[in-house]
């Protein structure tokens, strides 16, 4: 069996033409999406950045948090702080992550929330 070696991507959109020029017309349900705002693309972007820091510590490609700053060129509290977002439990990974829940804290208190016990974390990262 192969697998397909394209995808389709379908956009909801009209081209309208208004005064001899084209014109893009979101569908009509467009506010309910921007509604749901997701997480943010700040925190996205810290847990992976997070996670090829872990990475490569487990990989020995780094030997200390100093040397991972330095290879970034940030501070060493910074990678000290931010790592931390590599060890969400897997429960608010997977809320964050893959269904794009918004957390409720910024993203300094969720590198602190990570300090906490796994099954506490979903409790203070999430508003249920």
């Amino acid at each position: 069996m192969t697998t397909p070696s394209t995808i389709r991507v379908v956009i909801p959109l009209k081209v309208k033409h208004r005064n001899g020029r084209p014109r893009i017309v979101p569908p009509a349900n467009l506010d309910e999406a921007a509604d749901d705002p997701g997480p943010d693309p700040r925190t996205l972007r810290a847990i992976a950045r997070a996670w090829d820091w872990r990475r490569r510590l487990e990989r020995g490609e780094a030997a200390t948090l100093s040397d991972i700053a330095q290879a970034e060129q940030v501070t060493l509290p910074f990678v000290s702080r931010y790592i931390r977002l590599a060890y969400l439990s897997p429960r608010v990974l997977e809320r964050l992550l893959i269904h794009r829940r918004p957390s409720a804290l910024p993203l300094d208190k969720l590198a602190a929330a990570a300090l906490m016990p796994w099954i506490e974390q979903p409790g203070m990262v999430f508003e249920d």
